[in-house]
Formats: C-alpha cells, structure tokens, sequence
C-alpha cells in the first residue's frame, strides 16, 4: 500500500574520548518498512524529538538528504549486528575497584530513596494516627464524681456493672422548671438519666428532648463554642451518633425557655455533658410517637400528604415493651397497678387478710371452664382456674376476712376483645352473719374507693390516658345498685330481647342492652345483678331459698359488661355434694378435701371474683381488653 512521505535513517553513535559524535545515515524511502526492523520512522513529532535530543544540525541533516538517497547494496547485506555497531574503539574494561564503586554508588541511591519513601510514609501515618486520636471519642466511666472534670464529657457510658458509686445525684424531670419555686429552678446544674425522646442536629447547634416514665419530658440544647471550637466539634460529632430511644446521663444547666416541644415548658437544659448508657437500634419496629396517636388523630390523617401509619395489634403486642413506651399505654399500666393498690387498701381498712393460695392443683376448681393440665410427678394437674375452694378453707381456718391478688387461668378458646387465657384475678372471701347483702355492701364500697380515688389520685396519668383513648369517669351510686333477675329480664323484654324461659345466661349484646336501661333510670354505670339461675352457676353456689331454679350469687358490670361474678357459697356438706352430683362432676381428691373442710364446722361466707383487666379495660373505655395486660395469653399468644 502507498504511505505518505517520509524519511528514514539510522543513527550511528561514536564513542571518542574528547566528545560525543553523531552520525545520521539517510536510508532509503517509503519501502524499508518492512524489511528492515532496526529503522526508526521519523514523523514530524519525530523531527521534534531528534531536534530534543542530538541538536538542530541533526534535524537539518535529516530535512536536507535527498529523498533518492539509497542505502548501499553492500550495506545492506551486512548483518545487522555489523550495521549497527560503532566504529570506534571499544571503551575500556572497567576495573573491578571501578564496579564496586558503581554499585555502591548506586546502592546508596537506592537505600536513599527508600529511606525518604519511609519517612514520608511515617509522617503520613503519624498524622494520621494525630487526626484519628483528636477525633476519636472513647469510652467514659465515671467512677467518682469529683473526678468528672477529667473525663470527657461526651462519649458512651461504659457497660454499668456495679464498678463503684460515683457520687451523681441524678434528678427527676417533672422536679425542674423556669421559675425560683421550681426545685432545680434557673441557674442549678443536674444531672437526668432518661430515654433520647427526640434529636435534632443541625451545623453547630442541637436540640433534644428527654424523657422519664414515659411523659414527663425536658427540652435540652447544644450550641457551638467559638472560643473551644474542637471541642465543640466533638461534640457535635458525638450527638449526631445518638439514636432515638437510647437511654442516656446528661449534665446540664437549667436556664428558662418557652417550648413547647416537652411537658416542661417554661425552663431547658443547657447540655454541659451527655453519654449513652444504652443505645437503641437506628432502625425500630416502629416509633413510639406513632403509637401514641389516637385512632382519631390517625384517620383523619389519612386524606393529606403525609398520613400517619396505622400500627396493628400484632404488631405492637410482637413488641409490647416497646409499645408500652407510648405515654398513655405506659400510664394504662399504672392504673393498673394503682387499682390494685385501692383494693388492698379498702379491704385492709375493712379488716381483711391477704392470702397466697396454690396455683397446681389436683382437679378442676370451676365447672364447666377449660383447664390447663400438667404433668405433677407422673399425676396430672392443673393450672387453679380461681383461687375459690381454697378461699373458702381459708374461712373453715377462722380466716374471717380474706383477700388474694394472683394469676388465673382459663383453657377457654375465646378470640374476643374481652377474653383472655391468663389474667389477674382480685379475690375475696368474707364470713357473714345472715345475707349475701353484707358482702355486696363491703364490695361496693371497695368499688366506691377505687374509683374515687382514681379519679384524685392518679390524675395525671388518667388525662394521659383520655388523650389517646377518650373515656368519661364511671358514675356510680352512694349505695349499692342492686337489680334482681326478675326486673332485668323485665328490661330486656322491653328492648325486645327474646329471654325464652329466662334461665339462660345472658350474652354480650344483653348486658350492654341492660347497662345502657340502668345508666337512662338508674344515672349509674356500675351496677350489680343478682339472683341468676342456678344451672348457669358454678356447684358451690347456695341456692335460693325461695325457688332453686335461681340462686344467692350475683354479677357486676361497668358501662354495660361484667367485671365481677360472686355468691353466697354453698358451705354445708352434704347440700354440696348433692349440686356437685346433680351437675355429674367427679369428686376426687381435692373436691374431697374441700368438702371434708366443711365437715370440720365452716362459718356461712360469701365473696366474689374480680378481673384486674377487665376493670382497667372498661373503666378506660378501651376497645380490647389486651390493652389492658402487660403481656396478652390469648389462644393464640404465648409470646413475649
């Protein structure tokens, strides 16, 4: 193929003792490309390079050769080893004093540069090692508090483990505020431990909120020190790696404000020191604000930009520790715990003693209730439905007046918003001298002092509560309210209900029917309904002695459902055991036991059975009485 115009030559290099001579041999044109490899192809870039290297006169030489310019035969048929080898003198053998210097010298260069390489790799890594230490944020233990200045003051907690007692008074959330009659009021430094309800950072500044016993709430903040700017870095640094719902120990100074962000709104805390004593996963099941959000406040979010999502039961119950953060789940639980309280109270100061009965027993406690049975010792026991025959031994024991607040468990497969496998029962069993009467009266007033005090008492946490879950207090009378079966069973014809032979028992929808009638007549929404028909009633309910198709037991009920079923016991043995065959129920051995009780002479008692939940349920008008537990056993939950 054709090529453009080019010239080719070859260099021949003379080595001469005085100078450095340079030959350039013009070759032949456009076809020695290919047959001659040692040539070397000048372009223009070429010209340049040469122009570089060996001077202007070489160039020129090249420039001004003829094109026809051909190499000579002979020439060319030299060997190439011959054609390019210098016509000099061969330089002179160096010595081997010469090479060793050489190779010394040039040993010396190369240890040279291998020692700046590692210099300039030591500085780099020294700095380094400088930035990661002013950077890195490690580790505090506060073993004394009057060594805290020596500490940095941010960084995570190490692991508490008992080490020593530093000597930081920790505070209260709800004991600060803005003005001079708050006890840590404007200028006072302290110390809080609580939940990283919130953060905020932003350049130079943060803002957090903290967060004790699930409400009560403190705005704190953080600015920038342009006078301490690396440390102020640092801390910065150190705040964006807080998460949310990590506990955390803050140090800081109180100075007035007005947020509204927290519960405290007239003061916030200047943060002098913060530390994570336990941190949260950066990713949660869900946020606690979102489960704190009423169903109200929910659905109406629905139709904007940005709604709020809807947590379901499961959901929540899967994580219930977490869901018991939210501020009116969390007080759900110490009203729980408050009526507790109000019981014991009441009966302490009506002349009652608590009781720890067993919970395996040898048969079954409740006739017609599912039992949970377990291995004993190669017998079979069961898990105590109520505590009730012991109760009742409890009074053959001259135990006049007795109480008990413990477990119970029913084997029942009921999926209801009402129902639960396992709950805390409120016993109590109590001698009479001639009617039921005095019972219902010691029970009404027990009532009576629950939600009383309720209402004063545990204030606080019920206005928590209502904001989530809207509920009105429960109205009740002075004395007892007490229906008779024969005036309810009157109520519910009139609503139309279908009683048939009005010995049946009665279902959901009849009792809310009858709580609505006797909140309209009666202004009350607790109540108590005796007289039921003795076939729906358990084998130790004394009959009536009126007519033994009803019975001396009862039944009370909050907003229209049952809280609390009670009864005059059956306490004479031999009628005892005439209802227990009546009923086809096998005596066996404990049914044995609780009988011969009797036998022994027994006081006439009478008492009742309480469900915690149920009562914590609907007197805060809640939607399922899961709500209510700590921890649901429902038929289909035997986790967390």
């Amino acid at each position: 193929p054709s090529l453009l115009p080019f010239r080719l030559f070859r260099l021949t290099i003379t080595s001469v003792p005085s100078a450095r001579r340079t030959e350039l041999i013009p070759l032949a044109g456009r076809s020695m490309v290919s047959t001659t490899p040692m040539l070397l192809f000048l372009s223009s870039a070429g010209v340049r390079r040469a122009v570089g290297r060996f001077g202007p006169s070489v160039a020129t030489a090249f420039l001004n050769a003829p094109t026809s310019t051909v190499m000579p035969m002979a020439t060319r048929q030299q060997p190439l080893s011959t054609r390019f080898m210098s016509t000099d003198a061969p330089a002179e053998e160096k010595t081997e004093e010469e090479k060793a210097a050489i190779k010394a010298q040039r040993e010396a260069r190369k240890a040279e540069k291998e020692r700046k390489k590692a210099e300039k790799a030591a500085k780099k890594a020294a700095k380094a090692a400088a930035e990661e230490a002013a950077n890195r944020i490690d580790d505090v233990t506060y073993l004394s508090a009057s060594e805290q200045d020596s500490y940095e003051p941010m960084g995570d907690m190490s692991v508490v483990m008992s080490r020593s007692r530093s000597g930081r008074e920790f505070v209260n959330v709800g004991d600060i505020g803005g003005s001079d009659d708050a006890k840590y009021g404007p200028g006072k430094t302290v110390w809080l431990r609580g939940r990283l309800n919130s953060i905020r950072v932003k350049g130079g500044s943060c803002f957090l909120v903290l967060r004790q016993n699930s409400f009560d709430t403190v705005q704190a903040c953080f600015f920038k020190d342009k006078e301490n700017p690396e440390q102020s870095a640092k801390m910065i640094k150190y705040l964006k790696t807080l998460t949310a719902e990590s506990m955390v120990d803050l140090e800081g100074t109180v100075t007035t404000a007005d947020v509204r962000s927290a519960s405290i709104q007239d003061a916030e805390l200047v943060i002098k020191r913060i530390h994570s004593v336990s941190k949260a996963d950066a990713m949660l099941p869900f946020l606690v604000e979102d489960a704190a959000r009423s169903e109200k406040e929910v659905e109406e979010s629905q139709d904007t930009d940005r709604p709020f999502p809807r947590l379901g039961q499961e959901l929540r119950l899967d994580h219930r520790w977490l869901d018991l953060r939210a501020p009116a789940n969390n007080a759900i639980m110490r009203v729980q715990s408050a009526i507790c309280q109000l019981f014991r109270e009441s009966l302490y100061s009506q002349g009652f003693v608590e009781i720890h009965t067993p919970k395996l027993v040898a048969g079954e406690s409740e006739s017609g209730a599912g039992v949970f049975t377990t291995d004993y010792f190669g017998t079979t026991a069961c898990l105590a439905q109520s505590p009730q025959l012991y109760k009742q031994m409890a009074i053959s024991s001259d135990l006049d007046r007795v109480f008990e607040i413990g477990p119970v468990f029913r084997a029942e497969n009921s999926n209801t918003r009402r129902h639960l496998c396992e709950f805390t029962g409120l016993d109590l069993e109590m001698a009479i001298n001639e009617h039921y009467m005095e019972t219902l009266e010691v029970v009404h007033n027990m009532f009576k002092h629950i939600f009383e005090n309720l209402e004063t008492r545990w204030a606080k946490e019920l206005e928590v509560i209502r904001t989530q879950y809207e509920s009105e207090p429960v109205t009740f009378t002075d004395e007892p309210c007490v229906l008779h079966w024969p005036e309810a069973m009157e109520i519910l014809k009139e609503k139309e209900f279908d009683m048939g032979d009005e010995l049946g028992d009665l279902t959901g929808a009849q009792e809310l029917a009858l709580g609505a009638a006797v909140k309209e007549k009666y202004g009350t929404d607790f109540f108590m309904l005796d007289k039921y028909p003795s076939n729906i009633r358990p084998f130790y309910t004394m009959p009536d002695p009126a007519d033994a198709r009803f019975s001396n037991s009862y039944d009370m009920f909050i907003r229209g459902q049952e809280i609390c079923s009670g009864a005059q016991r059956c306490h004479d043995p031999e009628l005892v055991t005439e209802i227990i065959n009546q009923k086809g129920i096998e005596i066996g051995d404990g049914l044995k036991t609780y009988i011969e009780s009797f036998r022994h002479g027994v006081s006439p008692h009478a008492g009742a059975g309480i469900g915690l939940e149920r009562v914590v349920f609907l007197y805060l008008g809640l939607d399922n009485v899961r709500k209510a537990s700590m921890f649901p056993r429902d038929p289909n939950r035997c986790t967390p």
